[in-house]
């Protein structure tokens, strides 16, 4: 139920108007001045404040300011006898949601109420949200205490107090967007967006205009003007994935954009303005990739002013045990069970596997396992083949398979949990549906 305070000094009028407020089935409470007034917003928590302009202890529009300094998710409504311009003026630069005459606005009180009880909502409702987003990405729920997690976390820490560009690296499924989002989070411009683009998804026109824009009929099919992702960034952060597969030819105008914050829309002549902080991230050996004239090595510099290296999940076997018991928590909630537990032995065969797809694929292999599972434990014969019976080989390190023979074992894995559900497949794989039937086609996978 919603609580509404009312303030007047004229008690006839303050007990009116609480009858006609009450029996719209909201709690009123009333105050003879601006003092007592203030006493009970510190005591409980108030949706809309009415108050009058003139009380024996000060002026409403000079409260108001009080108010909406200590307690700025609550809407008021000034009221009084003598309407002055200048006094309406001066009450919606406080902050006031709206200004009437008492007796001549009597009937727009109510539904002015409403107004200002939804616009309060609304506002109690984006807070709550950025509050989840802000947790959900927060660096605290990063699990994992082995020492190279750690080592990790207190880099991310320090530099998502700046504005300096970062560099992720890592092996495919470590956690790079997870950690560019907590960057994002954490630092100052966390009030804005966080705009993220998968380079390797487009080609090289489609790219281009994903991230500067375009202006209508800058090509066939552009029908209207496009913001671009660098626009939609503006003030927030940009999140460029694997950025190792941006073409070269795109390299340099991004570059362009690093060192001048200008870019130009696809089909536009026009140069403009976006500040936002770059984080990207790659799979590749950039170093490698820029010596080999494969990457611009001025690109590749620009970007690593702060590199961050992610380590594989094999090389934080200790991590495994907690990361297990998240997942088991997220994916019983998710499938309406009880929670379920992983048996030591479930966790020692999780722990003697070597992991090429890194926490993506534990987190798909947790989720599968909690399907199977009928009963509270998880056993280890609810695992994967290749889990439950790794070979000498699968287990000295992933090297000792050829990049085809891992990539086409997971999406077999991946196809056969999907139950041959290929849409399903290309979401858990995080790739496209079109190369997933290419994949599927070269690797003859049925």
């Amino acid at each position: 139920m919603k609580n509404i305070l009312i303030i007047d000094d004229e008690e006839k009028l303050r007990g009116l108007l609480a009858r006609i407020v009450t029996s719209e089935g909201f709690n009123v409470t009333e105050a003879p001045d601006l003092k007592s007034g203030f006493r009970k917003l510190e005591q409980n928590d108030f949706d809309v404040v009415l108050c009058d302009v003139k009380l024996p202890d000060g002026n409403g529009v000079e409260f108001l300011q009080k108010i909406k300094a200590a307690f700025p998710l609550t809407e008021v409504i000034l009221l009084t006898a003598f309407g002055k311009i200048s006094d309406g003026v001066q009450a919606m630069k406080n902050g006031a949601f709206d200004y009437i005459v008492k007796g001549d606005d009597n009937d727009k009180i109510i539904p002015l109420l409403y107004k200002a009880l939804e616009k309060s909502a609304l506002q109690k409702k984006v807070i709550h949200l950025e509050k989840r987003i802000a947790d959900k990405y927060s660096f605290d729920t990063i699990i994992g205490k082995s020492k190279a997690i750690e080592q990790v976390l207190e880099l991310a820490r320090k530099v998502a107090r700046t504005d300096s560009t970062v560099l992720l690296t890592g092996e495919t499924g470590t956690g790079k967007e997870v950690f560019a989002q907590a960057i994002h989070e954490n630092s100052n411009r966390s009030g804005k967006s966080f705009v993220a683009l998968n380079c390797s998804t487009f080609s090289k026109e489609l790219l281009e205009s994903e991230l500067f824009g375009y202006r209508q009929g800058a090509f066939t099919g552009a029908l209207k003007d496009r913001k671009g992702f660098i626009e939609q960034a503006n003030g927030g952060t940009l999140f460029l994935d694997e950025i190792g597969e941006m073409p070269l030819e795109l390299q340099s105008k991004l570059l362009r954009v690093l060192e001048t914050n200008e870019y130009i829309p696809v089909g536009d002549t026009v140069p403009r303005k976006s500040d936002f902080r770059l984080i990207a991230a790659t799979n590749r050996d950039l170093k490698s990739e820029s010596d080999a004239n494969r990457f611009r090595s001025d690109l590749y510099f620009r970007l690593n002013i702060f590199g961050i290296h992610l380590p594989a999940l094999r090389e934080r076997v200790k991590d495994i045990a907690a990361l297990t018991h998240y997942f088991c928590g997220q994916f019983s909630a998710k499938t309406n069970k009880k929670s379920l537990f992983a048996d030591d032995s479930f966790i020692g065969k999780l722990e003697a596997y070597h992991w090429p797809g890194n926490v993506r694929e534990l987190k798909n292999v947790i989720e599968r396992s909690v399907i199977l599972t009928d009963g509270e434990l998880l056993l280890p014969d609810v695992l994967p083949y290749e889990i439950q019976f790794p070979s000498d080989k699968a287990n000295k390190s992933v090297s000792a398979f050829s990049l085809a023979s891992v990539e086409k074992l997971q999406i077999q894995k991946v196809f056969n949990y999907a139950k041959g559900n290929k849409a399903e497949t290309a979401r858990l794989l995080e790739i496209g549906i079109a190369t997933l039937y290419r994949k599927l086609e070269e690797y003859d996978i049925r």
